[in-house]
C-alpha cells in the first residue's frame, strides 16, 4: 500500500519575500527541501546569489534578480520574470520586516511609515501583484509572518505591534475575498526568535529575560523551527485552512503564571 505525502511540494514555485536573510532565508531553504523550486527578494545581489546557491544544491530551480519590496514597479517586474523562468507561482511567503524601538511621543512620522510600509504596506502590494498567479495556480497559498505583537502588546514597538497586528488582519481579510478563488491565506506568527533585526534588545537584557520567563519552554526559537508550519500551510495538507494563524511560539501566547 502506497502512502502519499501530503506535505510534498514537488512541482511547486515559492516565492519568499524577505527571504535573503534571518527567517525568511530559512524558510526559504525549509520550502525547497520540501521539494518547491524557491525564489528570494532581496536588494543585494550578493545574499541573493548565496541563497540561490544554497537552492540549486538542493535540487532546486531558482533565479537571481534584485527587488526592493517597497517599489511597487519592481515586485511586477520580479513576478513576470518568475512566471516566464519557472512557469507559475503556487506560494507567496511575506517575511519581509523591521523594527524600530523608542517611545512612541519620540517617534517621527516618517520612522512610523518606515516600519508601516515596509511590514504591512508592502505585504498588501506584493499579494496584489502575485493575485494573478496564485488564482492560475488552483492551489494558491499565501503565507504572512504575523508576530506575537499581533495579539499581545511589547513595550516601546508601537508602530511594529500595530502593523504586525494589521498583517493578522489583512490575513483574514484576503482569506475571505480569495476563498472561492482557490487560494489559502494564513499566518505563522513566531515566538521569541534570536535573529538580526532583534538581537540587541534581547540579548542579556531585562526583555530577554522577561520573554524567558513568559515562554513555557524556558528558551528562545531556532529558526528551524518554524519551518514545519510553513511547509504545512504551503502544502495539501492545509487544503481547508484559511485566514488562520499558527503560533509558533513554545507556549507564550497561553501562558499565564509559569512559577
Amino acid at each position: 500500500m502506497s502512502v502519499h505525502n501530503y506535505m510534498d511540494l514537488s512541482g511547486r514555485v515559492a516565492v519568499v519575500l524577505g527571504g535573503t536573510s534571518g527567517l525568511g532565508r530559512t524558510l526559504a531553504l525549509g520550502l525547497a527541501k520540501a521539494g518547491a523550486d524557491v525564489v528570494v527578494t532581496g536588494r543585494r545581489e550578493n545574499l541573493i546569489d548565496e541563497v540561490a546557491t544554497e537552492i540549486e544544491a538542493l535540487g532546486r530551480r531558482t533565479l537571481r534578480q534584485t527587488c526592493d519590496v517597497m517599489d511597487r514597479d519592481q515586485i511586477i517586474a520580479f513576478r513576470d520574470q518568475v512566471v516566464a523562468t519557472l512557469g507559475s507561482v503556487d506560494i507567496l511567503l511575506n517575511a519581509a520586516g523591521k523594527t524600530i524601538r523608542k517611545p512612541t511621543i519620540n517617534m517621527t512620522v516618517d520612522e512610523w511609515h518606515s516600519v508601516m510600509d515596509t511590514n504591512l504596506t508592502s505585504m498588501v502590494v506584493a499579494c496584489q501583484v502575485f493575485h494573478e498567479p496564485l488564482v492560475k495556480s488552483g492551489k494558491g497559498r499565501v503565507i504572512n509572518i504575523a508576530s506575537l505583537s499581533s495579539f499581545v502588546s511589547l513595550n516601546e514597538v508601537a508602530a511594529y505591534a500595530a502593523s504586525k497586528a494589521g498583517v493578522l488582519s489583512l490575513t483574514k481579510s484576503l482569506a475571505i475575498e480569495w476563498a472561492r478563488q482557490g487560494i489559502n491565506v494564513n499566518a505563522i506568527a513566531p515566538g521569541v526568535f534570536l535573529t538580526d533585526l532583534n538581537s540587541a534588545l534581547l540579548n542579556g537584557t531585562d526583555r530577554g529575560r522577561e520573554f524567558l520567563l513568559r515562554t513555557p519552554m524556558k528558551r528562545f526559537g531556532k529558526a528551524e523551527e518554524l519551518v514545519g508550519a510553513a511547509v504545512l500551510l504551503a502544502s495539501d495538507a492545509a487544503s481547508f485552512i484559511t485566514g488562520q494563524a499558527i503560533a509558533v511560539d513554545g507556549g507564550f501566547l497561553c501562558s499565564g503564571v509559569n512559577s
